[in-house]
């Protein structure tokens, strides 16, 4: 069997004009990584529509896109070099399709964020770095395009180091590395060139090979999301699909939330000739298990000895939100991750940016569409997931309203509760004197805190006298 070869997925952004489609049509052509005749169908559309050819045709795979002259939606592109696969995600730089752009990044391991050398940096440009420091991109080249246009001089090309270096530097996104290039002319595209000698860096292609990958899904810890749980004659069934690690028959089992411990017995099969013993990351698979404790969709599967997923009812998340209506304060939402699905609401909004104007807004009291927000999620129920950076799958979710998918978001830390727990709630109900001194403050459905009135009440937990 031959080995499978290394993939990384990156996202290429940057101002609608700055050339990024350009750049790629360029790295394709001289990767020869086309399909056969594209080119010559490409060349021909330019010359029936009056246009000259430009390499970002290339990557316009929609009419309706050629048309506009825009990139209106994430296309995915790939690529081979000798080290691995590249799924470039070409995502959109016109401000109103903002969201498919984050939608795109959302995937993604890596960055190439385009600027011209002629425009400079530019406020789509600013936005588009706050977006990957917002998603946790932290692998990022910048490719100064257009050096052709500076007649190839370093004097722009270090301007534009010096000004988006000082503004990166505030997101705590600090580049592997600036590249003079010109997607047009193909000059540091995919062999270095001749017209920019005081540049000594290397050229795209070198500079991607370069960047280390993620750990490979299958040599993670396991992360087997339980999708449902069957009955078939005297076998019971936990059915998922393995999103990172790989499991085998007599494998030590824990399932999270809650960390219950057996082993796995056999897999599940049809016929004789499906019969297996193990089961890898991609798969659909089902697996028996020794003790027959209750089980439930949306718990996950690892195994003993691997590192946990994180538990919890509260955490810190970046989101996006498409929602008609604002994110809002007090208000239940379903949040889906991985399989599980739970009630959940807006607990806390710690930083808010409107992705159409790059503007701040301070103690915000909800998120509007088109918002890119930093926010403290509760969920009503104990859910098992992982950081984004450790594993997307489970660390990925949407927010459904109603019955509309209106945001989606990245986990970024598991949060503690806030004020007392329910079980230091009873205590102090049940054991502390009562004088008429003492009431227990309500926040967002929890205890808070105690307070000394002089009322004779005793307020309860919601809020009642009793």
């Amino acid at each position: 069997m031959t080995q499978k070869q290394e993939e990384m997925n990156i996202v290429v952004v940057g101002h609608v004009d700055h050339g990024k489609s350009t750049v790629l049509g360029r790295l394709l052509y001289d990767t020869h990584s086309l399909p056969l005749g594209a080119v010559e169908k490409v060349k021909k559309i330019a010359h029936d529509t009056g246009k000259p050819f430009e390499y970002a045709y290339l990557l316009d795979a929609f009419e309706e896109e050629q048309k506009q002259g825009i990139t209106i939606d994430t296309t995915r592109i790939q690529f081979f070099t000798k080290k691995r696969e590249y799924i470039i995600i070409d995502a959109p730089g016109h401000k109103e399709f903002l969201k498919n752009m984050i939608s795109g990044a959302a995937s993604a391991e890596a960055a190439l964020l385009v600027v011209d050398a002629h425009e400079g940096v530019q406020e789509q440009s600013r936005r588009h770095a706050y977006m990957l420091s917002l998603l946790g991109i932290r692998k990022v080249y910048v490719l100064v395009n257009k050096m052709d246009l500076v007649d190839y001089r370093e004097e722009p090309f270090q301007e534009i180091v010096e000004k988006l270096g000082a503004f990166l530097e505030e997101l705590d996104v600090h580049p592997l590395d600036y590249l003079p290039v010109s997607g047009f002319q193909g000059d540091n595209i995919a062999e270095k060139s001749g017209n920019m000698p005081w540049y000594q860096g290397k050229s795209l292609l070198e500079a991607l090979d370069f960047i280390e990958g993620e750990e490979a899904a299958e040599n993670k810890s396991l992360r087997f999301p339980i999708q449902d749980v069957y009955k078939f004659d005297d076998r019971r069934i936990i059915a998922g699909r393995i999103e990172a690690g790989h499991l085998a028959q007599g494998d030590e089992i824990a399932i999270y939330p809650g960390g219950r411990k057996t082993s796995i017995t056999a897999i599940a099969y049809w016929q004789d000739k499906d019969k297996r013993s193990e089961a890898h990351t991609g798969e659909s698979t089902g697996i028996q298990v020794r003790d027959e404790f209750f089980n439930q969709r949306g718990e996950i599967v690892t195994r003993a000895g691997d590192t946990p997923p994180l538990t919890a009812s509260r955490f810190r998340a970046s989101i996006f939100w498409m929602g008609k209506e604002p994110l809002r304060f007090h208000k239940k939402y379903k949040l889906k991750l991985a399989t599980q699905e739970v009630e959940a609401e807006l607990a806390a909004i710690t930083k808010i940016i409107d992705a159409a104007e790059l503007t701040s807004r301070e103690e915000a009291e909800e998120v509007r569409i088109n918002d890119v927000a930093e926010v403290i999620l509760q969920t009503k129920d104990e859910i098992a997931f992982d950081l984004f950076r450790d594993c997307q799958a489970t660390g990925r979710f949407v927010i459904v309203d109603g019955y509309d998918v209106a945001g989606g978001g990245i986990v970024i830390s598991a949060e503690e509760e806030e004020g007392f727990s329910e079980k230091t709630m009873r205590y102090i109900m049940e054991h502390l004197p009562y004088n008429g001194e003492l009431t227990v403050v309500v926040k967002n459905g929890k205890v808070d805190r105690l307070e000394r009135i002089e009322k004779e009440i005793f307020l309860g937990i919601d809020g009642e006298g009793i």
